[in-house]
């Protein structure tokens, strides 16, 4: 069923944001999110992850109210990948990645041997599994965000939520993680939500795209019918050539002086 927003009202203090947002975010499908600056990106997923509450309508996930869901409920559901990664304790990065595993253990419990595999299968798939023993204070800012990503994986929740995770990452690795992404998606029914600040990338890995402004929806479906030039340009207010690129068969958009 996915996420249903029931006219979302929020305001920082005096600052309204949203107003009367309503959308059906559906499940199995990766969706982008994309906006200047203060279009309300990371505020929307705030909320549908629980960390903010709106003033006023109601959110529902898979059917049951958000306010509904316990926090063990809703972490067995969704996995965040934070935009900024910290930890000041010296964790390793298995250590890390295990902490994903901690919604499906008990309050005693301790990680067995699923949790092991699911944990090694998951540093595989982002690559870091060659510095599982190293302290996560002593990695770079690319290489930590691999860490919380695979420590998402390892939660193993039906949706994947991402703040802009690969925005401290370098282009090989960006490339891959998105891919990674998107084949759990068309293989595991996954359902993505991605916050993206690189429309050509959201282009060629999302299916469904909601461009957002001052807090309202631009536009929002599927990409051949949203990635138009007339929208990035209201969006974004930039003169944009939007053409197939048949060397990744998607949409791409380059931009004029």
């Amino acid at each position: 069923m996915g996420y249903t927003l029931k006219d979302i009202c929020f305001s920082y203090e005096t600052q309204p944001l949203f107003s009367g947002l309503s959308l059906e975010i559906e499940t199995g499908c990766f969706h982008g999110v994309l906006g200047p600056n203060g279009s309300g990106k990371t505020t929307l997923l705030d909320l549908i992850t629980g960390h903010l509450k709106p003033q006023n309508g109601d959110i529902l996930l898979d059917g049951r109210l958000l306010d509904d869901l316990t926090v063990g409920e809703l972490a067995k559901k969704c996995a965040l990948v934070p935009q900024d990664f910290r930890v000041n304790f010296p964790f390793t990065v298995e250590q890390v990645v295990m902490m994903g595993r901690y919604p499906h253990l008990g309050r005693f419990s301790v990680p067995g041997a699923k949790d092991r595999e699911l944990v090694a299968q998951a540093m595989a798939a982002t690559g870091i599994s060659d510095f599982s023993r190293r302290h996560v204070t002593e990695l770079s800012g690319g290489e930590r965000q691999r860490v919380v990503f695979a420590r998402a994986l390892a939660q193993d929740a039906s949706c994947l939520i991402l703040d802009e995770a690969a925005s401290n990452l370098d282009i090989r690795h960006s490339l891959s993680l998105m891919k990674l992404a998107a084949d759990r998606v068309k293989n595991k029914g996954l359902t993505v939500i991605s916050v993206m600040q690189d429309l050509n990338m959201a282009a060629r890995f999302c299916r469904i795209l909601l461009f957002l402004k001052k807090g309202r929806v631009i536009a929002h479906g599927p990409v051949d019918e949203v990635f138009t030039e007339s929208v990035i340009r209201k969006v974004f207010q930039v003169s944009p050539r939007v053409y197939f690129d048949d060397a990744i068969h998607c949409k791409q958009v380059v931009f004029l002086k």
